[in-house]
């Protein structure tokens, strides 16, 4: 019996809006792609335009082959979770699209996927070239698709160089994915000085051997394929799918926390200490309207299940700004608070070195100083954030959900996620109204992409 893989995505430019899919069949066993297909379809929400995707795969495979089996994979946690049986379809749009992918193969032969959104290029570049095609008024074709010979290119192209063994320090480029597996005990450093390339995703294992990490620097051996051979191989590995059976164990959709900074308010600019023990200033109308682009951002990308806030003004007020156009409810959640740094409270940095020079010194040196004044150290804000993160876990299992907080929380939970160690939290920047992602899996590993800067989204 032949295997399929199916992998699928849609998009809409507005969602709903300009709308359109991408499928890919390929051969489980070889990594061969078999079929391509995307069409556009007019104005349609993400998610539909996401079904009409994983219908056209499978009638994709099975005009191949009505016997196959098929193995889907897709980012559209909705569509993996309801097609699985483990949520329920609601939409009135998409209960019909569900039965009809439901009835292409027989059950039991179509087995579903969850994927990060940078595994699923192939079928998010076809939907995107529909998207293009129906913005001309013009049809997307096979023949026209590119998204065979980006990945091949991409491919030869390299990865941009290896992660330092032992590296760390220095902040994650905007964009860049890194995984680590469990959390390190704090205060064992995950790593200093080194940057991971931007786009790079990068895994330390527990069992690393010592200096084997990164690799890099060294002279290929005698051994080592030609750069021709090198690049063919490698363009093949691009193309190459594992088949069921040898993947990864699937432990089920994470729980992904979306993590947004608060908009500006009128003491961002100034660099002032505003924590959870200051004015509680509400948000300038710079901070509005980067609440509105943040929210439309969000809705265009489609994948947020829930909104949760910190109780500050400023966080609510721009939780309600994405609420608002998602047309979801806010939760309000304690632990998101910020830190609160005693007598610091609405100073400069400078101000505080002026006024408080021996409290900021050993504020700097250690996580377990409090500000001036019986502020919140950073020691018993991590202590309160990790409680919030498993209390959240908990809550939001397999599901994807804004947290709108503070710079101290979101440095935390990345800083976390990551095995960082304490002081790491001074060597990251958080921009207003700026996204970072973790995702939390079932085996306690965390995967985190960082975003950052949405202030060009306009």
């Amino acid at each position: 019996m032949r295997e399929f893989i199916v992998e699928a995505d849609g998009g809409s430019r507005g969602n709903p809006g300009p709308a359109g899919y991408g499928a890919v069949v390929s051969d489980a066993a070889t990594g061969q792609t078999l079929r391509e297909t995307a069409e556009y379809i007019g104005v349609a929400t993400n998610n539909v335009a996401e079904y009409r995707g994983l219908l056209a795969g499978l009638h994709a495979a099975h005009a191949l082959d009505p016997d196959a089996t098929v193995h889907v994979r897709m980012d559209s946690k909705l569509v993996i979770e309801q097609m699985s049986g483990r949520w329920k379809i609601k939409h009135p749009d998409m209960k019909p699209l569900a039965a009809d992918a439901a009835r292409v193969f027989p059950p039991g032969r179509v087995t579903y996927e969850w994927i990060p959104r940078a595994q699923n290029k192939h079928a998010d570049r076809l939907a995107n070239e529909a998207m293009d095609a129906g913005a001309k008024g013009e049809q997307w074709s096979e023949a026209a698709s590119t998204a065979e010979l980006d990945a091949a290119a991409g491919a030869a192209g390299g990865g941009g160089g290896a992660v330092p063994a032992g590296g760390g320090g220095g902040a994650v480029p905007a964009g860049a994915e890194s995984r680590t597996d469990k959390a390190a005990p704090a205060g064992v450093a995950g790593g200093g000085g080194g940057t991971a390339p931007a786009g790079a995703e990068t895994r330390m294992d527990k069992a690393a051997p010592a200096g084997a990490a990164g690799g890099g620097g060294g002279a290929a051996p005698a051994e080592a394929d030609t750069r021709a051979d090198k690049a063919a191989a490698d363009t093949r590995a691009a193309k190459a799918v594992a088949a069921p059976g040898w993947a990864p164990a699937d432990m089920g959709a994470p729980a992904t926390f979306v993590l947004l900074r608060h908009g500006e308010t009128p003491l961002t600019p100034q660099k002032r200490f505003s924590g959870s023990g200051g004015t509680d200033p509400s948000l300038s109308n710079a901070g509005r309207e980067q609440a509105e682009r943040a929210a439309e951002l969000l809705a265009r990308r489609g994948t947020i299940q829930a909104v949760v806030s910190s109780p500050l003004t400023r966080t609510r007020e721009t939780a309600g700004v994405v609420a608002a156009r998602l047309g979801l409810d806010v939760e309000i959640e304690d632990g998101l608070r910020e830190t609160d740094f005693g007598a610091w409270e609405g100073l400069t940095f400078a101000e505080v070195r002026e006024r408080h020079p021996d409290d900021l010194n050993a504020w700097l040196a250690s996580p377990d100083a409090e500000p001036t004044g019986g502020g919140e150290s950073f020691a018993a804000t991590a202590t309160r954030i990790a409680a919030t993160r498993d209390k959240l876990i908990a809550a939001y299992a397999g599901r994807t959900v804004l947290l709108v907080t503070h710079v101290t929380p979101i440095k935390t939970l990345v800083r976390l996620a990551l095995g960082a160690p304490p002081e790491s939290l001074f060597r990251m920047e958080l921009s207003a109204a700026s996204l970072s992602v973790v995702a939390y899996y079932a085996d306690g590993n965390a995967s985190v992409r960082l975003l950052n800067d949405t202030s060009h989204l306009r």
